[in-house]
């Protein structure tokens, strides 16, 4: 169960993410915020990270309450194009297949969090959607297999249920749905299918948040990669001794090898890559283009 060990390999990637907004006459921009800057840990490390605005903003810099990186762009003139342009460069040193060291109070489901972990997880532990009929709470209890589940199994069974029970589509309109919505439709967006196992495994009495970020290594056949890299929503579980483990439900996959995280969050609103405002006429938004590239660099 979970022990087999292979050697981490690291990895130089380059990521290039631009987005261009157009308006049909000069617009004033409200401030905008930008997440764009990947979290260093243990097994990321950053180079370096270029910033590009045009036409030039103010930018300040300031932490999140969840740590993530922010910038703030203040614009002083009118404009008719808005182009944000961040270049990182980083090494990604992950192993394929993690094991994890879960407390011996937590291996088996259910289990209880310290009171300390319950504190500091707080809303964390807390469905932010409504399930008025219970329907997201069934779908979930439907998972556990008895008085005493193994706890990595029950996690791994849930994120692979979501990928078998809801179809993969990419959608380019903002927002997320429902997780009660997701169900019904039975077709979803990678936000969508991350979305929906936090509050499934919220509902079951985990700590869970939202990762936004970029996919790379683009294998055959994974969903929210479009060419050589995409932006890519999934998941974090805490459990005690493991700590922080990542579930990317969209592609049944367990751990971080090949996913890049920017931002955590309680909900997925908070770790939208670029964020802002503008003042003009009704009909002056014109389009947005989004362009993510995601490359090794030998």
């Amino acid at each position: 169960m979970f022990r087999r060990r292979m050697g981490p390999s690291l990895t130089a990637l380059q990521i290039h993410h631009k987005t261009t907004y157009r308006y049909r006459q000069p617009v004033s921009l409200g401030p905008h915020r930008l997440m764009l800057r990947p979290r260093e840990s243990r097994d990321l490390r950053l180079i370096s990270s270029e910033l590009k605005i045009d036409p030039p903003a103010s930018l300040t810099f300031a932490q999140d309450v969840f740590g993530n990186s922010v910038a703030t762009a203040y614009f002083n003139r009118l404009v008719d194009t808005l182009t944000i342009d961040c270049v990182t460069r980083l090494a990604l040193d992950a192993a394929a297949w993690p094991v994890f060291d879960v407390a011996a109070s937590a291996i088996f489901y259910p289990f209880q969090y310290a009171e300390d972990e319950r504190t500091d997880l707080g809303a964390l532990m807390f469905q932010q959607y409504a399930d008025p009929t219970g329907r997201l709470r069934d779908w979930a209890w439907a998972f556990v297999r008895g008085a005493q589940t193994d706890t990595l199994t029950l996690l791994k069974d849930l994120s692979a249920g979501v990928s078998a029970w809801i179809n993969y589509q990419s959608r380019d309109d903002e927002g997320v749905q429902s997780p009660v919505q997701t169900l019904d439709r039975g077709w979803g967006s990678c936000r969508d299918f991350a979305v929906l196992f936090v509050e499934a495994v919220r509902c079951l009495g985990f700590g869970a948040r939202i990762v936004s970020g970029y996919l790379h290594g683009t294998e055959t056949g994974a969903n929210g990669s479009a060419g050589a890299g995409s932006t890519h929503a999934w998941a974090e579980i805490y459990v005690p001794g493991a700590g922080w483990i990542t579930f990317d439900p969209t592609n049944r996959s367990f751990g971080g090898y090949n996913l890049i995280p920017v931002a955590v969050a309680r909900n997925i609103r908070q770790a939208v890559p670029v964020a802002g405002s503008f003042v003009g006429a009704g009909d002056a938004f014109a389009g947005m283009a989004v362009g993510v590239e995601v490359k090794v660099l030998v």
